[in-house]
C-alpha cells in the first residue's frame, strides 16, 4: 500500500472524479472494446453519478490532495442481504500500488458492517481479472444498458462476504 488515505466520497468531489473518470476509462478500455463501442460508451461511463457522491459508501483513495481511485457499493433494494459494486476506477498512471485493492478491502468491510452478505458487480472486460483477484466470481457475460440505449459488454460477478 500506498500513503494514500480512503475516505468517503462528498458531492464537492465530484469534479475530481469526473476528471479521473475522463482521463482513465478511454485509456484503460481500449485495449478490451472496440473503438465503435467506446465512442458512444465513454460519454456516458465518465460522469460521477451524484447520488454516488453523496450515499457514504462510495470512497476515493487520496494522496497529497489527488484522487487516484475511486469504487464503493450500494445496497441493492430487490434482494436483501445484497450489495452492488459502483463505478470502480484507479488512475492508470497509478495501476498495482494497491489502491482499487484497498477500496474494495474498505468497501468489503463497510458492506459487511452494514449487514450485507453478497456482493455483485457488472465487471467491464478490463476489469474481470481485477475482481476475480478480489474473490469475486465469474456467474457469466451481460450487457448494460447505459444512456442513450448503447449497448456495453460486461461480465456479472459475484463474491460472498
Amino acid at each position: 500500500m500506498g500513503d494514500f488515505i480512503i475516505r468517503a466520497a462528498t458531492p464537492a468531489d465530484t469534479g475530481h472524479v469526473d476528471a479521473l473518470l475522463q482521463r482513465t476509462y478511454p485509456r484503460l478500455l481500449k485495449a478490451d472494446y472496440p473503438p465503435s463501442v467506446l465512442v458512444a460508451a465513454i460519454p456516458a461511463m465518465t460522469r460521477a453519478r451524484p447520488q454516488l457522491m453523496s450515499c457514504g459508501t462510495y470512497y476515493l483513495a487520496i494522496e497529497n490532495g489527488q484522487v487516484l481511485g475511486a469504487g464503493g457499493w450500494t445496497p441493492d433494494r430487490k434482494r436483501a442481504g445484497w450489495g452492488d459494486i459502483r463505478h470502480v476506477v484507479t488512475d492508470d498512471r497509478h495501476l498495482r500500488r494497491g489502491i482499487g485493492r484497498a477500496i474494495m478491502e474498505h468497501s468489503f468491510a463497510t458492506a459487511r458492517g452494514a449487514g450485507l452478505q453478497h456482493l455483485e458487480c457488472w465487471a467491464t472486460l478490463t476489469a474481470e481479472p481485477f475482481y476475480a483477484s478480489v474473490a469475486f466470481q465469474r456467474i457469466g457475460p451481460m450487457t448494460v444498458q447505459l444512456q442513450g440505449a448503447i449497448d456495453f459488454p460486461a461480465i456479472r460477478m459475484q463474491r460472498a462476504l
